[in-house]
């Protein structure tokens, strides 16, 4: 694998089934010379490491094959095209190597033939298609499926073996268990149980075996040792009595068989798997869902005019699409023609269908209404919003809470801990257990190992920040990491941004006066505000749309007054009334009544005047969201404070704050004002959410406790911000505190119930009640307990899917 410094590549793992196990993972790569850095994503069943030397990505596959787990790669052969002679085979082999993802490849010249092995959720047999055509060969390959339906084949084949597994292994353990508990005195009774139970430990639960041994070869252990140890000893502890019953006969002891203990505890932890892992898909389902999003073919303009269907990996930026009524639009975009009204719920959450027409943007991932429509395809493929949504969603649900570093430890020291404590039961029972010590202790040596069970541990917080940034994204809310998931609950004061925060951030002319009405200069007005650069020179141009092109000449911008400009030998301004001022202009006092009065109502006033005299007074305002002010009513109800801050004069400031229903406002602030205000507030106490969309606004972001960008605004602040508002609209935030608040609830009780199933299970295991009662637990029963503590744990992290 052609690898240049810093390379970051994503292993997708197998069998990496709870905490523990990522951790004896995440410990072997660490110990690969070449790897600087590394982490192990249970939520998104892989391994993320930065690479700086070529080679080192296959020997982290096979470091991680060796300790018993697997990684998802596909081994596939492929005919090799326009080859003539052996160095094209080198330099073929050579360029599939450079292709990221790539984890071995050889080309062999005699047979024309490309063997590869690859990471199917990196590349795919048409980048390396590409690959080779790029320096004159090809690559003949089927029309096959794209990563994420490759990844999912994979998993539902293991699924499919999984349940076959399951199958046989209830089938078989069905005759033992009735034997060895109903008809235990039929003649062969015992040779019998052997024969049904042998296959159900020996094959169909081989993989316990297999798996426990590579750990025990690098000195670890994880739940397979367990299993392994705890059915293996019930196992052969009763194969040896059947054999040599006499040896405990000649000791006084009647010799008992366990067969029914291994078969079914196989059978019973087969089936815990089973449901766990269709539960785990459940948490999974909003990136499936958003992956969905996105078709498979889309019309195409060829180069005559006409319309093809075409695979979307195929698309390129500038390609011409059409898009028909109900069609899902496959890339990113810009209309060219036609109009339709486009429902874009599942990346915004909002409900009502967005009306495009031409010059607006269209996204991957939404549907098309009734309309049809052209667009040019601008961003494709890992480019699309849609892609940046569903890697931004896969990044938070591997990442790891706080809460989880307590977990991560105890599950470190988890199953030698267990060990320990099944070798001190066996240890007690031999030495006061009289004659029958050894039997029990070796029995409650199986039921601890059988019990025990370090994947509800495991699976507890990792599963419930699953489904909670799912959940948030489906409705609108981009969360970047479980950190501010679990921090957001804590949110008691919320900062807001006015513009594009509170307002629309699209300032409008709301009303003009002309002095005596005379608006015959109004093309002079157009004129002039085109020429500007300014933002609210962009509303007044919108607001004469059917003015005539007129000259100017000597245009001169004056920063923080206006602009000058001549026609005709004349002087015109426009701009703010120090500008007037300034230059000795008179200003009509019907004038000044209309700009005093708009003042008051929080919009800026724009005078337009000549040499002598003003000739018209505008007001530009910011409409405020009709949304802003139900969002702050929600959060005061929350016992929530909320403060505005706003570069604008005091009077806009005042105004705005009043119609939104905002107590605490601070107007005329400046970028590192607004993060020094957030410190301010940090200092006594407070834990401060701050919520913008602008580039100003990115030093106040990076300071807050939890940054909320909004989803229109620029891209530094959505980088800076930890929580992302697609739709922006401000009735999101109340919701993601409450879905905070949700998941770290949902959190708390899997690791209550985690811990205590296992401060309780395991002494029980061990046989403390027996001194009391003569309770000895059953292995069986053990064995089902532990199953349904992994799935009790997952099911009520999905239980936060249907919550409101």
């Amino acid at each position: 694998m052609a690898i240049t410094q810093n390379d970051t590549i994503y292993l997708p793992l197998e069998d990496v089934e709870s905490e523990h196990c990522a951790l004896i993972v995440d410990k072997k790569l660490g110990q690969i010379n070449g790897i600087e850095s590394h982490k192990v994503e249970l939520n998104n069943n892989r391994a993320v490491i930065t690479v700086k030397a070529e080679g080192v990505a296959a020997e982290a596959v096979k470091a991680i094959k060796d300790l018993g787990y697997g990684v998802t790669t596909v081994k596939s052969d492929f005919p090799v095209l326009n080859m003539t002679c052996a160095s094209c085979a080198v330099s073929a082999e050579s360029i599939v190597k450079s292709v990221d993802g790539v984890i071995n490849a050889s080309v062999n010249y005699a047979t024309s033939s490309l063997t590869v092995e690859y990471l199917p959720n990196m590349t795919n047999p048409t980048e390396l298609q590409k690959s080779l055509q790029s320096i004159g060969y090809d690559l003949l390959i089927e029309k096959k499926a794209t990563q994420q339906e490759a990844l999912e084949e994979i998993h539902q084949k293991k699924l499919l073996q999984l349940k076959m597994k399951t199958f046989w292994a209830i089938l078989l353990s069905i005759p033992v268990l009735l034997i060895g508990m109903v008809f235990m005195n039929i003649p062969f009774a015992n040779e019998i149980m052997w024969l049904f139970s042998t296959p159900v430990v020996l094959w169909l639960g081989r993989d316990f075996f297999i798996n426990a041994w590579k750990q025990a070869k690098h000195r670890s252990a994880n739940m397979d040792t367990l299993v392994a140890l705890s059915t293996g000893t019930a196992y052969l502890f009763s194969v040896f009595n059947m054999l040599f019953p006499s040896f405990w006969q000649a000791r006084g002891i009647e010799p008992h068989v366990y067969f029914e203990a291994a078969s079914v505890v196989i059978a019973f932890i087969l089936l815990g798997k089973l449901l766990e892992e269709k539960a785990k898909s459940s948490t999974s389902a909003a990136i499936k869902r958003l992956m969905s999003l996105q078709p498979k073919t889309v019309s195409v303009m060829q180069p005559d005019g006409s319309f093809r269907q075409t695979e979307i990996e195929e698309v390129t930026p500038g390609n011409i699409i059409l898009v028909k009524p109900g069609e899902k639009i496959a890339v990113d975009g810009i209309v060219i023609s036609g109009n339709s009204y486009v429902d874009e719920s599942m990346l915004s959450g909002e409900p009502v269908p967005v009306m495009k027409q031409e010059n607006e943007k269209v996204f991957a991932g939404t549907i098309n209404q009734k309309g049809s429509f052209q667009f040019k395809a601008v961003s494709v493929g890992k480019e699309t919003l849609l892609a940046h949504i569903i890697k931004a969603v896969q990044d938070a649900q591997g990442s790891k809470a706080p809460v989880q570093k307590l977990v991560d430890k105890i599950s470190g020291i988890f199953v030698p801990v267990v060990i320990g404590i099944a070798l001190l039961s066996l240890l007690l029972w031999i030495l006061f257990g009289g004659n029958t010590g050894i039997v029990y202790g070796l029995l409650a040596v199986v039921t601890v190992l059988v019990i025990a069970c370090p994947c509800a541990l495991g699976l507890a917080t990792p599963t419930a920040i699953m489904v909670g940034v799912g959940k948030g994204a489906l409705k609108g809310i981009l969360i970047k990491d479980a950190e501010s998931l679990e921090l957001s609950k804590k949110i008691n004061t919320v900062v807001l941004d006015k513009t594009g925060t509170i307002t629309e951030g699209k300032p409008a002319v709301n009303g003009i006066q002309w002095l005596n009405d005379d608006s015959s200069k109004k093309n002079i007005l157009a004129a002039l505000e085109k020429h500007s650069e300014h933002p609210l020179a962009e509303a007044i141009v919108r607001y004469f749309p059917d003015t005539q092109d007129i000259a100017i000449s000597a245009f001169e911008s004056l920063t923080g007054k206006g602009a000058t400009a001549y026609h005709d030998n004349e002087k015109y301004f426009a701009g703010n009334k120090r500008l007037l001022i300034e230059n000795n202009i008179a200003i009509s006092e019907s004038l000044q009544k209309y700009a005093e009065e708009w003042s008051r109502e929080s919009g800026t006033v724009i005078w337009f005047a000549d040499s002598q005299q003003a000739l018209a007074v505008l007001v530009i305002a910011d409409k405020i969201k009709e949304s802003s002010i139900e969002a702050v009513q929600q959060l005061k109800q929350m016992s929530i404070d909320v403060y505005m801050l706003t570069g604008d004069n005091e009077a806009t400031a005042k105004a705005i704050a009043n119609q939104a229903g905002i107590l605490h406002y601070k107007a005329e602030v400046l970028p590192q004002q607004k993060a020094d205000f957030i410190k301010q507030l940090q200092g006594s106490g407070k834990t401060v959410a701050m919520v913008g969309d602008g580039i100003n606004d990115s030093t106040a972001l990076a300071t807050a406790d939890v940054s909320i960008a909004m989803g229109k605004g620029s891209d530094i602040a959505m980088d800076v911000a930890k929580m992302t508002i697609i739709s922006s609209d401000l009735r999101k935030i109340p919701q993601a505190i409450n879905l905070s608040k949700q998941t770290v609830s949902t959190i708390r009780q899997n690791l209550f119930w985690a811990f205590i199933y296992n401060l309780i299970g395991i002494p029980i295991a061990a046989g403390i009640l027996f001194p009391v009662n003569g309770y000895l637990l059953n292995p069986m029963i053990a064995g089902a307990a532990m199953a349904l503590s992994s799935v009790s744990v997952v099911s009520n992290s999905l239980r936060l899917k249907w919550k409101k």
